[in-house]
């Protein structure tokens, strides 16, 4: 049921923001930058936070499999590539100690609409991308929950001109990519309706996967003043296991994973993201959006390798799985944002108001025991797990900038929280409640130096609120080895960010910069008693509690040329030092824990460094455009060693990789021709796309290289396409 208490409340609060913030001296125009809904107001001149735009169109020429190819020319991103076009976006380090289907700590949002999906990764339409925005540092005084680190805001296609398009791609391991879109406009309308289909065999063993998406928008222009625009994203996609294999051993000896299962595999996923927003112009420098939406994520999947019949008889079949997971989530929410800018003063105010619905269904697939000897045989059919969250939340923002003199612009924000946690368990019979109430804030200042160079510094907060499965841990799971923590505190995080943006001449060419110096804390972010991923046990039960400590500080440079010239480049390069101010809790498996010789040791690993995180990362793209038609691009990746776990025993090597893409336009009539060819990994280099390990994986009670679970990179990959417009 919809609480009107909290919607009144939350409504008020933001008029009674709004009308706080009208004094000050008349010191010229100046704008907002900020917004959860729409990217159209970006100016980026007084922007106190370290940001990052992509166009839809260098998305779409760089033709490219998954987001993580792009998203690598912005400092401060890593990403771990699930599988095809999914992936884990993190930011400065923050969550990288974490691989299974945890929240990233970015807040992911396209078209207004915040996305998150169950596996913890992000599915995105690469055709379907009119700007990626990136905003680095704790972004919660406008995204609210999970903003620990920053923030992806995805602007999809609108329609613009009459046209059409078709293209076919295709590459190694039976990569086909099929599309067709068509647009129009006129007075009154503009629309657009793509749709296309991925699948791929995939380079691992059990790796392959099939994407298909249709999506539409159509945008009515009610007056000369407004507008409503109503957007819709259908996808099914079906993706097998990401190849991850046993030890370093079996990386070199079998690198696609022929030996060995996944423990969880065979993902059927349907996602639909349905939205509608009204913007209305008030003269010229004031606005009102409103979005409304409702975003659906249908998963199953299985787990649980079968070991052996309900007869005790060992199971060889790889596709023998015990459980079948099944997965429902919609989120719903309200936003509504006013902005408006005067001579001495610009300001925002907004309310974010959701109903979120997670559905959870575990149940056996088949007959099985779990040891030969065992006597007790588990039934198909049999529920084990049956419950359902919801999630309210109601959250007034706002956003002020004043003009402190001609040069100097002070922005603040400002974010409150409500969220709402009921829990039922329908096998069980049991209800549970929480609620949280979180406030967030940023405060910065832009000082332009001259016409070219602008100075910017900033402090911005992000948090987590605990989950239903933190806080009653030990009743959800009815394991005495588990204990409750209902007094768990949301996760915080502070970010400062220091930096100087701008441009100047250089070689006949202009180079446009953003240098920037941070630093992020975390204090007490929630983390197991045990360490991650250690299986407790009768004298050393689990408890998830606010005793995790985290700091990530460097520095990141983005470097770009005029792409008009001649010869122009990119580059982006990231110094990240980031390590844990606080884990002394960590507990090292050896042995099975199913068995009576299991021991753990524990370690404190307070000033380890986290893992997957290298120390220096450059991103260097070389663009030579032959003829206005006709571009040559070389980009180089490179990365220094990481630690592939949180004790900082696995020491994985750093690697170097050269990408090649070569791009031909030709015009026939009214038909635009392009083509494309791409080369990934040019010199085939043996590296690993993800490393990971916390455990004595293989039980044989010495931790070392053969406990790593390991995905090695496919090597060289080809890839080449052809596209008509007309």
């Amino acid at each position: 049921m919809v609480n009107t208490r909290r919607i009144t409340h939350s409504l008020l609060l933001s008029s009674l923001l709004a009308t706080s913030c009208f004094a000050t001296e008349d010191l010229g125009i100046i704008g907002i930058d900020s917004t959860t809904i729409d990217d159209r107001f970006h100016s980026g001149k007084t922007e106190v936070s370290s940001t990052a735009t992509i166009d839809g169109e260098t998305v779409d020429e760089a033709h490219i499999e998954n987001l993580q190819q792009v998203l690598q020319t912005i400092p401060g991103i890593t990403t771990e590539i699930k599988s095809g076009d999914s992936l884990k976006i993190h930011i400065r380090g923050v969550e990288n100690q974490r691989y299974m289907g945890e929240k990233p700590g970015v807040a992911v949002v396209i078209d207004g609409v915040p996305v998150f999906e169950r596996t913890g990764s992000v599915n995105i339409d690469l055709d379907n991308i009119a700007s990626i925005k990136v905003i680095k540092g704790g972004a919660s005084y406008l995204f609210g929950d999970d903003a620990l680190a920053g923030a992806v805001i995805i602007t999809t296609k609108r329609g613009a001109v009459n046209k059409s398009m078709v293209a076919s791609e295709f590459g190694s391991f039976g990569y086909r990519k099929l599309l067709a879109e068509t647009s129009f406009a006129n007075d009154s309308l503009n629309g657009r309706i793509q749709v296309s289909e991925r699948k791929s065999d995939g380079y691992w063993e059990d790796s392959e996967y099939l994407s298909r998406y249709a999506n539409g928008k159509l945008q009515y222009y009610i007056d000369d003043t407004s507008d409503l625009t109503f957007g819709v994203e259908a996808s099914h996609r079906e993706k097998d296991s990401h190849g991850t294999v046993e030890g370093m051993t079996q990386a070199l000896t079998d690198p696609t994973s022929i030996a060995g299962r996944d423990y969880s595999r065979m993902y059927d996923v349907d996602l639909l993201k349905l939205f509608l927003t009204y913007s209305k112009d008030f003269g010229n420098n004031s606005n009102l959006l409103v979005n409304v939406y409702q975003y659906g994520d249908d998963t199953q999947f299985v787990s649980a390798p079968q070991k052996y019949s309900s007869t005790g008889t060992v199971v060889t079949d790889p596709d023998a799985y015990t459980t079948l997971n099944d997965y429902h989530q919609v989120q719903r929410g309200l936003k509504s944002e006013y902005r408006s800018s005067k001579e001495n003063l610009a300001y925002m105010v907004g309310a974010d108001i959701r109903n979120n619905i997670y559905e959870n269904k575990t149940s056996y697939l088949v007959d099985f025991k779990t040891s030969a000897y065992s006597s007790t045989i588990y039934t198909a059919g049999t529920v084990t797990g049956e419950n359902k969250t919801v999630e309210e939340v109601y959250a007034p923002y706002l956003e002020v900038k004043v003009p402190l003199s001609e040069a100097t612009t002070l922005t603040l924000n400002g974010r409150y929280d409500n969220i709402r946690l009921d829990y039922d368990d329908q096998l069980h019979a049991l209800s549970l409640q929480k609620d949280f109430d979180v406030y967030s804030h940023r405060i910065g200042m832009t000082h332009t130096l001259n016409d070219s160079a602008t100075l910017f510094l900033s402090r911005s907060t992000g948090f987590r609120a605990p989950s239903i499965d933190q806080l009653f841990n030990g009743t959800i799971t009815l394991d005495s080895k588990v204990l409750n923590n209902p007094d768990l505190k949301p996760e915080q995080a502070v970010n400062y960010d220091l930096g100087l943006r701008g441009n100047f001449p250089a070689w006949d060419n202009t180079l446009t910069y953003e240098a920037t110096l941070f630093w992020l804390d975390r204090k007490d972010y929630i983390m197991s008693s045990i360490g991650q991923y250690t299986a407790a046990t009768t004298t050393n039960p689990q408890q998830y509690q606010n005793i995790g400590g985290m700091r990530s500080k460097g520095f990141e440079l983005s470097l770009q040329s005029n792409s008009k010239k001649t010869f122009s480049f990119d580059a982006a390069y990231t110094y990240l030092d980031a390590y844990f101010t606080q884990y002394d809790n960590f507990y090292l498996g050896l042995g099975s824990p199913y068995l009576s010789t299991y021991t753990q040791v524990q370690y404190d690993l307070t000033g380890n460094t986290v893992p997957r995180t290298s120390r220096h990362t450059l991103n260097l793209i070389g663009n030579y455009n032959i003829t206005p038609s006709t571009v040559l691009s070389a980009e180089l990746t490179a990365k220094s060693s990481y630690y592939a776990d949180e004790l900082n025993q696995l020491k994985m090597p750093g690697y170097e990789v050269v990408n090649l893409l070569a791009r031909h336009s030709e015009k026939w009539g009214d038909f635009t021709f392009d083509i494309f060819a791409r080369i990934d990994n040019v010199f085939d280099k043996f590296y690993f796309n993800t490393a990971r390990s916390s455990g004595d994986r293989d039980y044989n009670f010495v931790y070392n290289q053969e406990d790593l679970s390991l995905t090695v990179n496919p090597g060289r990959v080809y890839t080449a396409g052809l596209s008509a417009k007309f």
